[in-house]
Parts: C-alpha cells; structure tokens; sequence
C-alpha cells in the first residue's frame, strides 16, 4: 500500500490515492505535440466538443420524446417544437450538430489523407478513427428514424432491406434487425435503445482508444518530418523552447484548440438560429406513413455517396450491393493500398495529389447525384461514378504508390 501523508490541499489529497498528477502529465502536460501543424489539427477536439453538445442536448430532447410509433412525430413536432419552453433551441441544436459532426468528420478524414496522417506506424489511429466513423453513422441513421416522418420510415425500410442482399440468412437478418417483416414500432424501439444508450457508449470508448493510439506513434505534422520526440521534449524542458519543434499539449496546444472551438461556435450557433433548415429534410415533416412511398427516397447528405455507390450499379443490384460494402470498408485499408513510404502532404506528392483531388471530386458527384432521382442521364453518371470511386481506391491509389516508391529508390 502507498504511504499516505497529511494533504497540502485537494489536489495532493487526491493525487495520493488517484494518482492525478502522474495521469496529467501522461495525458497532458508531458504530451507533446509538433509546432508545424496548423488549425486543421484541432478537428478532433471540435469532433470531441461536438458530440458532448450532441449528448446533453439528446438528453434533454429525451425528456419529452415517446419512442412509440403513435406518438413519436407529435412528441417531435407538436411537444417538444411548440409546447416545451425552448424545445425548438435544443431541437435545433441536437439536428445541426449531428450533420456538423459529419462535416468535420470529413474534413478530419481529408486532412489524414492529405497529410499522409495513415502511415508509418500511425495505422491504429487510422482504424480507430475510421471505426468511429462507421459507428456515427450508424447513431445518425438511428437517430434520424426517430423522428417518425415520412423519409425516415422509408430511408429505413430501404436500408434495412439491405441485408436482405446477404446470402442463405438476408431475409431473417432484415427480419430480426426490424423486429418484425415491416419497419413497425418494435423497429422504432429497437433504434430508439441504439441511439440512446449502445452507441453512445461505443462511441465514448473509441474515443478514448482513438486519444490513446496516438500516444506512442504521436500526432504527425504538415511536412510529415520525423521528429524524434524524446529529444526534442528534453530540449523544450531545458528551456530552449525557440529551438524544439514540439510543444506540450496543456496548456499551449490546447488553448489553441480552444480558440478554434470558440471561432467555430460562433458559426455553428449561426447555423442553429438563421438556418437550422439545411440540416432537416422538408419530407420528413411529414408524419410516417407505410401506404404511401415517397416519389424518392434517399438517405441524410453524408450517406449520398455511398448510397449513390449501391444504386449505381443500376443493372445488377447484387454488383450494386457488392460495390455498396467495399464502399463501407475501404477506407479501413487505405494504410496498405498506399504501397509508398513516403510521408509528405499531398502537394510534395505529384501524382498522389492528383489522386487525392480526383477521390474528393468523385465523392462529391456521388452525394450530389445521390439526392437526384435515378433517371435519365443521372443514371449513367452515378454508374461513372461508382466505377471511378473503386478504380481509384483498388487500382489507381496502389500503381502510383509503387512507383512513387520505385522512384524514391526504395
């Protein structure tokens, strides 16, 4: 047992039986960050501060929301929007920030790329970050079947219905996910318990795990220099702080993530009082109705390009469904299709740049033609599309890192 002396205050106090201030050095003061990055590093703390206001705003939408089929919409858009004392605000809040957390979620996932953030040795925190992403979409798509209109009801018949595609058990899986042969209320409850408490605390854990994986390998830097961090800490205590390239996440880094989060803010509450709009689905205020199918049906704007993927494939929906799951999974081998060891942003990177430049195009065209209705010449450019995006990942992205490689002599 550890010797317990008389405390010089709270933190002593706690510091002896906790050990608080070996965990804030770990974690933070003794946590070292390079100088050269920029104002895109600090993502992953407006991710983090996004999904706390996601969290405490659900908790207060879940004090007047019914997870029943009958009473679902009206405790949406009658209780909560009109008769609860700021329940519009909280609202507002909870649906901007869920389609917020995804844009930052992609700009996080574009600054990896771009970086090379995925590479040497950094692989873990790739994964757990793109595990992150699969289960955030997995609470948004929970979480925008609550609702209970119009589009949600068919967004998750036709997701659902998905795993039908899977072979000898397909119907018994869609089946069990429903909890009945039709998107009824046990399907509403079923989503209401994954929003609410699962996913949640999933998404909490691999948070943690993803800040963890970044401890040994460290965070990399926009010229994608190898630091040799132990050097470069002991010169930074020694105070030459001018000559070390690394500074201590608390309290200098952090207070500039905290000004990014602030300046941040002041737009995100923009959005949630001048055009809280953008971010719900004019169909979907419409009450849920199983006997008439909207004329198109699509999913919420950060599900289009996949979505565009699955329906691409116009003339086999299983080639589709095939497309649709490598969709799902490649971006977790991006470490590995990228045969080069070189870690340099993009534009150190000639033909890796133009890649880069033509994948964030194509996923654009897929989220725009994802939200147009499958016809005419829509069809033929969302086929394009979907082949460009898997020729770009599958074969593209490893025959110009191999010979990115073979030129760097490696």
């Amino acid at each position: 047992m550890a010797q317990i002396k008389q405390a010089n205050g709270l933190v002593d106090w706690l510091d002896q039986r906790l050990g608080i201030k070996k965990l804030t050095k770990v974690l933070m003061t003794e946590y070292w960050i390079p100088k050269n990055i920029n104002f895109l590093w600090a993502m992953g703390v407006v991710l983090t501060a996004l999904f706390t206001i996601l969290v405490v705003s659900g908790i207060f939408l879940l004090m007047y929301y019914k997870p029943d089929a009958n009473m679902a919409f009206d405790s949406v858009n009658h209780t909560i929007m009109q008769e609860v004392a700021f329940g519009w605000l909280w609202r507002h809040i909870h649906a901007v920030a869920a389609s917020m957390i995804f844009v930052i979620l992609y700009i996080h996932m574009f600054v990896a790329i771009y970086y090379g953030s995925y590479k040497h040795g950094r692989e873990m925190i790739w994964i757990t970050g793109m595990l992150l992403f699969v289960v955030f979409s997995a609470e948004a798509f929970s979480g925008y079947m609550l609702p209970w209109g119009q589009m949600s009801y068919w967004a998750a018949t036709v997701i659902t219905n998905l795993f039908g595609g899977i072979p000898f058990i397909g119907n018994d899986v869609v089946e069990w996910v429903r909890g009945n042969y039709v998107v009824a209320d046990a399907t509403l409850t079923r989503f209401f318990m994954l929003h609410v408490f699962l996913l949640p605390v999933v998404i909490m854990i691999l948070i943690a795990v993803h800040f963890y994986s970044l401890r040994i390998p460290h965070v990399n830097n926009q010229y994608g220099e190898v630091l040799d961090f132990e050097a470069e800490e002991k010169k930074y205590i020694a105070g030459k702080k001018k000559e070390s390239k690394v500074i201590p996440f608390w309290p200098v880094f952090l207070s500039k993530d905290i000004f990014v989060i602030c300046a941040f803010m002041v737009f995100f509450f923009y959005l949630v009082c001048y055009h809280y709009d953008f971010a719900m689905d004019p169909v979907n205020f419409d009450p849920a109705n199983s006997m008439k199918t909207p004329p198109h049906i699509y999913p919420e704007w950060y599900f289009l390009w996949s979505y565009e993927v699955l329906r691409g494939f116009f003339f086999s929906a299983e080639l589709g469904l095939v497309a649709f799951g490598i969709a799902q999974v490649i971006f977790f081998f991006l470490p590995w299709l990228d045969r080069s060891p070189k870690i340099a942003p993009a534009h150190k990177r000639p033909a890796f740049l133009v890649w880069f430049w033509l994948m964030v195009i194509d996923l654009i065209v897929l989220t725009i033609f994802g939200k147009l209705p499958p016809e005419g010449a829509n069809i033929y450019v969302g086929f394009v599309a979907s082949i460009a995006f898997l020729i770009l990942f599958l074969v593209a992205l490893p025959i110009i890192t191999i010979i990115e490689r073979k030129k760097g002599g490696e």
